[in-house]
């Protein structure tokens, strides 16, 4: 099985954002997706909050762009009425946090790819870093 990646909001805006020191890593990632070796997979949630936070640095014509283009090389998680109630009902100090999660979830992801690993303390599935998880994979090749 290959591995299916959900990626919290701040992995998806380092990406997009090209933000330095974390872009590399995610951008690896995002060419093992484009490649089909890997599945990205991220909330619905996490297109509107990225579309205001670099529309705020960026031409909103070129931030529609980019979030276009990053459609075709992930999945979006619904985020439906059983994802919000399960959210409500975790023990998520973090709302959105707990939304992110249950995506993950419904979504069969194997990996959540976060900055915030603290986060998502009680997590089923592994949490990782993106540096973390291409140290891991290179780590198998070995």
């Amino acid at each position: 099985m290959s591995n299916r990646l959900f990626l919290d909001t701040n992995v998806m805006l380092d990406l997009l954002g090209e933000r330095v020191p974390y872009y590399d890593s995610i951008a690896k990632i995002a060419t093992l997706a484009d490649k089909g070796n890997i599945s990205m997979v991220v909330s619905a949630l996490s297109y509107s909050t990225v579309y205001y936070l670099l529309s705020k640095f960026e031409n909103t014509d070129i931030v529609k762009e980019k979030l276009r283009k990053f459609m075709i090389i992930s999945e979006i998680a619904d985020l439906d009425h059983k994802v919000i109630e399960k959210g409500l009902a975790s023990n998520f100090t973090d709302f959105e946090d707990s939304l992110q999660y249950h995506c993950a979830l419904k979504a069969d992801c194997n990996i959540l790819i976060t900055r915030n690993g603290k986060d998502f303390r009680k997590s089923e599935i592994p949490v990782m870093t993106a540096d973390e998880y291409i140290s891991s994979i290179r780590q198998t090749k070995s």
